[in-house]
């Protein structure tokens, strides 16, 4: 463990030496920010669950292993996923939170009225 500890520090002597930097390696590349609208709430949603869909791992968000699309749109079981207020305020039940959920994707996801 100390050799660990060890090595990590002397990289981060060299790497800041290198870039001019101080600290950990790790300083000031983490940022996060309140999310204060709904809009902005599922628009990150989306954002998320599209990005494997444009780095065109899958062709849809459900098909992407880690993505809470599944749990949030289809139903499916996630321990993982917790529904967050405005996924809840989308519909008065969890069917109408489904369906309301999958139709953000769908612009995105038929530009050209093909299948996904």
């Amino acid at each position: 463990m100390a050799l660990m500890k060890q090595l990590g520090q002397r990289y981060a002597q060299y790497f800041n030496r290198a870039y001019g930097r101080t600290g950990s390696v790790w300083d000031g590349r983490y940022h996060s920010s309140v999310a204060h609208s709904a809009r902005y709430v599922l628009g990150t949603y989306r954002y998320i669950e599209l990005n494997p869909v444009d780095a065109g791992m899958v062709n849809h968000p459900g098909l992407y292993t880690w993505s809470s699309y599944r749990a949030n749109a289809l139903g499916r079981d996630d321990r993982i996923v917790s529904p967050h207020p405005e996924y809840l305020a989308l519909g008065l039940d969890t069917i109408a939170q489904r369906n309301a959920y999958a139709a953000l994707f769908e612009e995105a996801l038929d530009p050209m009225g093909s299948d996904p």
